[in-house]
């Protein structure tokens, strides 16, 4: 079938809104007409790790049109949220962590289908897709079964893209890794969408201190507004100290979102003694940092990384729905929405920090 969808050509250019062809859904695949999708970070470097010209987008919502002969939990006119594909055949699939899937990082970032075939296509130019195993930055996806979460009936369907990923990341971190317990204390760094969702995450589990780090005052004033008990703007003083200063003897726990080297080394020595760092996101792709590993061992403290919150999606998606319809997580304070057709101008204003959550509208 013909569809649009912005098309990626160049990591160092914006996408183009172009018409291609996608492919009929296979036995267990599910095709969705995008009603909206969030833009993620994620999407923002992937030109550099994608083979090109390739389709983004990640946190896709919308309703379900056609489902293969062996897709057995969705149907035609299902409403839902797509979000990270996994085998199912795996150990960790098979051990409830599809976050962590064997083949997950080609599933996520290869442009293929996980048998390497592709989804899209121009007047015969092969077109990556399948990112996320959805690419939804597009009037119409094909995702596979394990990758579609049904909607409970009530939620917006035009503010649902984002559990898929981004809400589902941060709010996770606190409630399925961290399993940060009433009363305990909470150190946030990083005020975008994902530190927001594990802020909000935290007050709905009644944590006793929750501190947010930012640069930016007024997603400082927003968090508060979120659930933080407590705003530091890291451009003043120590932040580690001051977290100290605030939960005595520092953070039982701390979530590191902003993926800056100064942010990283804050969130671990403002920990309590055997207090636990969980890591999403890493400076510079991931590229070497000079690091010290004299603050974990003084204190039994640990570093531990988190991919997609520690989610169930089939679980963890219609919860988080259900939370947000219960006004316990008002995912709808991170939004601003586009057009479809300012795609671009979405991604620039996700890149400046202008927007915290953007999400396209088809």
């Amino acid at each position: 079938m013909l569809i649009s969808a912005a098309v990626s050509r160049a990591a160092d250019e914006s996408p183009v809104i172009t018409e291609l062809e996608l492919d009929d859904p296979r036995d267990d695949e599910v095709l969705v007409r995008l009603v909206a999708t969030g833009i993620c970070h994620t999407d923002l470097f992937a030109p550099q790790l994608v083979p090109l010209p390739a389709v983004f987008g990640h946190e896709g919502a919308g309703i379900v049109e056609r489902v293969g002969a062996r897709v057995g939990k969705l149907r035609a006119g299902d409403r839902v949220a797509m979000t990270f594909g996994s085998c199912g055949r795996c150990r960790h699939c098979h051990d409830a962590a599809p976050a962590y899937c064997e083949h997950g990082h080609h599933l996520q970032f290869g442009g293929t289908r996980e048998d390497g075939s592709t989804t899209l296509s121009c007047a015969g130019e092969r077109i990556h897709g399948s990112f996320f195993q959805q690419s939804s930055f597009a009037t119409y996806a094909l995702a596979t079964e394990r990758n579609v979460v049904r909607l409970p009936d009530l939620m917006p369907i035009e503010l649902a893209g984002p559990l898929g990923c981004g809400v589902q990341t941060g709010a996770g971190a606190v409630l399925n890794t961290l399993h940060a317990p009433a009363g305990s204390s909470l150190a946030v760094f990083g005020t975008g969408a994902v530190g927001l969702s594990a802020i909000m995450a935290a007050r709905y589990a009644n944590l006793g201190v929750i501190i947010a780090v930012d640069i930016d005052p007024g997603r400082l004033e927003l968090a508060r507004e979120l659930g933080a008990t407590h705003a530091i703007d890291a451009r003043e003083g120590d932040v580690a100290a001051r977290i100290h200063g605030i939960a005595r003897g520092g953070a039982m726990y701390a979530i590191e979102t902003a993926g800056a080297l100064a942010s990283l080394e804050a969130s671990i020595e403002c920990l309590a003694r055997r207090g636990v760092c969980a890591l999403v996101t890493v400076p510079n792709l991931g590229a070497p940092v000079p690091f010290s590993l004299l603050p974990l061992l003084t204190g039994g403290r640990r570093l531990i990384a988190v991919l997609e919150g520690d989610s169930i999606p089939d679980l963890f998606i219609p919860r988080l729905a259900e939370l947000h319809l219960a006004g316990k997580l008002p995912i709808d304070r991170l939004v601003r929405d586009y057009a479809f057709a300012d795609v671009a101008r979405a991604m620039h204003d996700a890149a400046s920090g202008r927007a915290i959550k953007p999400v396209l509208r088809f």
